[in-house]
């Protein structure tokens, strides 16, 4: 059933309180206008000093560059060139950096092919040859047919910044809904392509955002959430509120779209539609920002007039629907009573929980996701952040693990239930995504696409660690280096984290990572509290209340590779995106002496002002809500990279990084952090931003900018870290 993949939609990662100013409480005079060329005395651009004091629950806290939340403010131009100006003359100074860039460009040129999903009779996926910007989603009339192209990205603009941002086909295999993705906002404009011409129709969508395309059975329509139309020049900035669900008929314009559901009276819940695999129930989830305790309403669309049937209320327990069996009920994979999750089936007469019917009940493997192909129940979990996949029927019996190739990650297995067929994909650290086909009527999987790799995978060694944190809790590591590199030579080490959001971080793999491993480099990734590797349980022991665990847990990864040997502080470096940029931040201010250097990307550095933009309000489920709680926010206040950097004479070697069209956690997070943090730096360690242009969170960036920002992520740390040849492997 298709419900299940709009979570993946909901923006959580790479992912994310009101603090505001009360009114009468606080002064909000910009400094702006001083000459952001003129350099401070410990040689930094200068970023004028406002004097805006919020109170907060009787504390008076100081935001003195307010100002650089306006995009348009008086200076901000300026002060942002200044900075790139020293980064890109620091980062230029670095002998090093166009060998980095001359080989990471051999090695990200490999082919890559999509797992593929059957609809219709027809199989959709993606390819890219290798450094094309934007991968091309092919279509072809059977597994092993002749792919044509249906849609090239490539064509839609010259700098390869716009992508496809959602994909959904027809259940009858003539349409195709896609998302157009402009400069990396997660702003689309859905349009809808038919699959035999290749041309486009008339349709236009816009103003919608974290939404999938969930076709009616007879592929007249599709439902899909959309927000309000935002003020002009504040569609990048502007809180994102008031989600509704509306269904549009093929061919028609969007103004006459049918508004289907809304929850006027909590403007802040987000409301996400899918459909079943024959069209005939359209199943709802509501959110309460990026808690996953969301709730499902149910609705049978062969009955007209038909209400909405409510299968778990709001708040009480993860949950996703599975599929239907035709006889009034559905398949539900849930947390419910089990942290780790469990499949039980609930009849839509009586969908109360003390009547669900156990099927599979919770085990120590977390259950990832789960879907039916052909007549089996495929279960997608998690044991010890590793992937593992187990078939059943659909009565709950179990039979068997399906193989797979080794220790790492493994996605896909989507399918429909008349048809055995599906297809996953499979990576790790050192093996790039190979997808596998499966036939779950005997269980027999088969390579369907192998990548050409430029490198031999044999050479790596990939293992997994366990340690204590500092309140005792075990917690799993992925390393992965060389085999010629020998672990107790203090090796230049980038350790890796993000914890939060009920997020897994599984094995994974990357052309820039690999590089690094190729550099004689160690790769670590902690997967600490706060992300969903242990279900429930372990993220909320890293968040709201509990957040410094995810500090705690990454520090003791940091102080364990020190202690075996692997590195020295000095040769260790940090690096997380988003919900993960704030953790690096953080434990770079937590403990400066035991890092060389640290890369927050994209992060959110203001923990009292973070729900005032775009979606920055659904983060309260992790973050909390400091202006409402007091707790809250002397909890935030106490981490907040924003205001406790100037509590560090010396941070690490930092290069912040941001981009111009983030929406989803907005520039001026990094742009305040930056600035704070140069102004409070009193050592020769530097302090850096980066600001990417014509992109924004992460999804849709072009292949050439990839390589760009791993280029100087990589030439940023050759220096920090007093890298040389000699660390290559023997």
């Amino acid at each position: 059933m298709r419900p299940r993949e709009i979570l993946s939609l909901i923006p959580i990662t790479v992912l994310p309180i009101a603090v505001v100013s009360l009114a009468g409480c606080a002064s909000d005079r910009a400094a702006t206008g001083e000459p952001a060329d003129r350099a401070s005395s410990n040689g930094y651009p200068v970023a004028a000093r406002g004097d805006t004091v919020d109170v907060y629950h009787g504390v008076e806290v100081a935001d003195p560059y307010r100002w650089m939340e306006d995009p348009e403010a008086l200076g901000l131009a300026e002060w942002i060139e200044a900075e790139n100006t020293l980064t890109y003359d620091y980062l230029g100074s670095v002998e090093q950096r166009d060998v980095i860039r001359d080989r990471l460009t051999e090695l990200w040129n490999y082919e890559r092919v999509s797992t593929p999903g059957r609809r219709g009779g027809k199989y959709l996926f993606s390819r890219n040859d290798g450094l094309q910007n934007q991968s091309v989603l092919m279509v072809a009339d059977s597994a092993n047919g002749t792919p044509r192209v249906l849609i090239d990205p490539n064509t839609l603009s010259e700098d390869g910044t716009v992508a496809l941002g959602g994909t959904s086909m027809s259940p009858d295999g003539r349409y195709l809904a896609y998302a157009i993705a402009d400069g990396g906002s997660d702003w689309r404009i859905w349009k809808v392509r038919d699959v035999r011409t290749g041309q486009d129709l008339g349709d236009e969508i816009r103003w919608s955002k974290f939404s999938g395309a969930a076709w009616n059975a007879d592929s007249t329509g599709f439902y899909y959430t959309r927000f309000p139309e935002p003020e002009a020049d504040a569609e990048l900035q502007a809180a994102n509120t008031n989600s509704k669900i509306f269904f549009h008929r093929v061919g028609t314009l969007q103004s006459e779209d049918e508004l289907i559901f809304e929850q006027p009276d909590h403007p802040e819940r987000g409301v996400y539609a899918g459909t079943s695999d024959d069209g005939r129930y359209l199943v709802l989830f509501t959110r309460q920002g990026t808690d996953p305790n969301g709730g499902i309403l149910v609705k049978d669309l062969s009955v007209e007039g038909s209400e909405f049937i409510e299968i778990l209320p709001l708040g009480v327990a993860q949950a996703s629907v599975i599929d239907h069996d035709g006889n009034g009920n559905v398949w539900l994979s849930t947390r419910l009573d089990s942290p780790r999750g469990r499949v039980v089936r609930v009849s839509l007469e009586n969908p109360s929980p003390s009547a669900w019917e156990e099927l599979i009940p919770e085990s120590e493997a977390t259950i990832s996701s789960a879907s039916i192909v052909g007549e089996r129940l495929i279960l997608n979990t998690l044991r010890d952040a590793k992937s593992e996949v187990r078939g059943y029927d659909l009565e709950g019996r179990p039979l068997g693990v399906i193989e797979l190739p080794g220790i790492g990650n493994a996605t896909g297995f989507s399918g429909e239930r008349g048809n055995p067929e599906t297809f996953f994909s499979f990576r790790s650290f050192n093996t790039p995504a190979a997808v596998y086909r499966l036939d779950t009527s005997n269980g027999e999987v088969t390579p369907w696409f192998e990548p050409e790799l430029g490198f031999d995978s044999d050479d790596y060694k990939v293992s997994q660690v366990f340690y204590s944190s500092k309140d005792g809790t075990r917690v799993p590591m992925f390393i992965a280096h060389h085999k010629g590199v020998s672990p107790d030579t203090f090796r230049p080490t980038l350790l890796y984290g993000y914890g939060g959001f009920n997020v897994s971080i599984e094995p994974f793999f990357s052309p820039s990572y690999l590089q690094w491993m190729e550099m004689g480099g160690v790769v670590a990734v902690a997967n600490i509290r706060g992300g969903g590797e242990y279900g429930a349980d372990w993220h909320d022991a890293g968040r709201l209340l509990n957040k410094q665990n995810c500090f705690d847990d990454f520090i003791a990864a940091g102080e364990w590779l020190v202690r075996a040997g692997y590195t020295r502080p000095e040769r260790l470096a940090i690096y997380g995106g988003s919900n993960g940029g704030l953790l690096v931040a953080a434990c770079s201010i937590q403990r400066p002496d035991l890092f060389g250097a640290a890369i927050p990307a994209v992060g959110v550095h203001d923990m009292l002002r973070f729900d005032k933009f775009t979606i920055g309000y659904a983060w309260r489920s992790d973050y909390g809500w400091p202006e409402k709680n007091e707790a809250e926010f002397r909890n935030n206040l106490a981490f907040s990279p924003l205001h406790t950097v100037d509590t560090v004479s010396c941070l690490p070697n930092m290069m912040i990084t941001t981009a111009d069209r983030d929406d989803r956690v907005v520039p001026a997070h990094s742009f305040k952090f930056a600035a704070a943090a140069q102004a409070s730096q009193e050592c020769d360690n530097v302090v850096l931003i980066r600001i990417e242009t014509r992109a924004g969170h992460g999804a849709g960036t072009p292949t050439s900018k990839r390589i760009e920002a791993a280029t100087d992520n990589w030439a940023f740390l050759w220096k920090s870290l007093g890298m040389s040849v000699e660390d290559a492997p023997n």
